[in-house]
């Protein structure tokens, strides 16, 4: 795991300090769509140590119904495209209680530098005092969305200059990252910054991009998408 998501955890872990199974930790590999839980985790779901074999759907079955679906979807992301999701989502135990989970989570690569899976924290901030918890989402949990916000202005970028759409966009950041052994969140970082540096496109593309945005209408963008990119026809 790299600096910022240790960083990060043991922030959380100060904050949640006292509650023994507050932190645990995970593994998740790709290919054979293998969940490994620490004791910590294991009990968040309610079971006991060395008792359980996690999988997706057992994960899956404990969400809570509005957080299903976009943690499933999230899953399926990041086996489809290897690229990772952090967030907050609520786990029901297998007693019914609610879990506020906050998950923190780096690629886990071979040693050939190839991403084969997933590797992480699951922080379990429910029983915090509610000034602590809010510390956490207030201060800790941005920071995280702030590292992926530049991992997606990065993939606009591509986007916009290739023609391609968000999972082949990822796909190149994943190549760069690592074909120069830099960590996708710096690469990004570093893509962003030049790009600002640029000033932006020529003249032209300026012009066209001002009567885009200037008549930009939600009932044109079909017939517009088509016009602009005629690989779309």
């Amino acid at each position: 795991m790299d600096h910022l998501a240790l960083r990060n955890a043991y922030a959380i872990e100060r904050v949640v300090a006292g509650k023994p199974q507050s932190v645990g930790t995970f593994r998740f590999w790709f290919d054979e769509q293998r969940w490994e839980w620490s004791d910590e985790v294991a009990a968040i779901y309610g079971y006991a140590a060395d008792g359980t074999q996690p999988s997706t759907e057992l994960l899956l079955s404990h969400r809570h119904p509005d957080d299903r679906e976009w943690v499933a979807e999230s899953i399926a992301v990041t086996l489809r495209t290897g690229e990772l999701f952090c967030g907050r989502h609520r786990v029901i135990d297998t007693s019914g209680h609610i879990h506020h989970v906050i998950v923190v989570a780096d690629r886990m690569l071979d040693d050939r530098n190839a991403v084969v899976g997933t590797t992480g924290y699951f922080v379990d901030v429910s029983d915090a005092f509610e000034e602590n918890r809010q510390q956490v989402l207030d201060v800790t949990l941005p920071e995280l969305v702030e590292s992926r916000a530049v991992i997606e202005q990065a993939k606009g970028v591509l986007m916009f200059v290739y023609g391609v759409n968000a999972e082949q966009a990822f796909g190149v950041l994943q190549w760069r990252s690592q074909e120069t052994n830099t960590k996708l969140r710096t690469l990004a970082q570093l893509l962003v910054s030049e790009i600002l540096a640029m000033g932006g496109g020529p003249a032209s593309l300026r012009t066209s991009f001002d009567h885009l945005l200037l008549t930009l209408r939600a009932d044109a963008a079909p017939n517009r998408a088509r016009a602009v990119n005629p690989r779309t026809r």
